[in-house]
């Protein structure tokens, strides 16, 4: 969300992929630019689980679940969308801003609530 801010552009909360009637840009660089008609998104908090995992959770692709988080500044983030693939390895994806706010690093570990 920080960075279609600080771009000053509307950054529309979206899965991953789905850029359909987004806002779009103009990257500029010492390189160039490129031009996107649209594509600005901010990726839905989601968890990527691989397709022997879920049933260990007792979840399947596109559930809904909430996920605690953190110690001194835990969180429960809700909405959560999972998504389950043959390729993906078990980890939650979410926005540093939320990181920082619960106080976690990659490799922290949470607890998901159904």
């Amino acid at each position: 969300m920080f960075d279609a801010r600080t771009m000053g552009v509307e950054g529309i909360v979206r899965a991953s992929g789905n850029t359909a009637g987004t806002p779009g840009c103009t990257l500029v660089g010492p390189k160039g630019q490129i031009k996107l008609e649209e594509g600005v998104i901010v990726a839905a908090r989601h968890i990527h689980m691989h397709t022997s995992d879920a049933p260990k959770f007792g979840l399947k692709d596109k559930d809904i679940v909430k996920v605690r988080v953190g110690k001194e500044r835990a969180v429960v983030f809700e909405n959560v969308v999972v998504r389950v693939h043959p390729e993906y390895a078990l980890d939650m994806h979410i926005d540093i801003e939320e990181g920082n706010a619960a106080g976690i690093s990659n490799g922290d570990m949470g607890e998901i609530i159904k």
